[in-house]
């Protein structure tokens, strides 16, 4: 099974800028995509971002797209989330999750990592 770790999460202020990781066990073809999703109280689990293992597709919630951005390193078997001008409705935990392909559903994803809790004050 792929084992999913975030990290980076903190009490940030808004405007400011924040790193989160995603550390894989193991990549193959069946887990092609890593995503990002985020779940707050009161909300439903929201698609944020994701990126393709193999090739340099990326993906974006439009909520996000500007300010965000997703990278991995292949041979750290790393997922990055650079999350810019950070605003107080970013507050959410946010989890990693593999899937075979993209897509914005999270019942496509079938590794999901613990989360990191983003916490941003205005």
């Amino acid at each position: 099974q792929v084992q999913l770790v975030e990290s980076g999460g903190r009490l940030v202020q808004a405007g400011d800028s924040l790193r989160l990781s995603c550390v894989a066990s193991e990549r193959t073809w069946r887990s092609a995509v890593v995503g990002w999703f985020r779940h707050s109280p009161g909300t439903e689990r929201e698609f944020v971002a994701s990126a393709a293992w193999s090739i340099n597709n990326t993906w974006y919630a439009e909520s996000v797209k500007g300010r965000f951005t997703v990278s991995r390193d292949v041979a750290k078997n790393t997922v990055y989330l650079e999350m810019n001008s950070l605003k107080p409705e970013d507050t959410a935990m946010y989890y990693c999750a593999a899937a075979e392909r993209y897509s914005p559903n999270d019942s496509y994803y079938k590794y999901w990592g613990r989360g990191t809790q983003v916490t941003v004050s205005s």
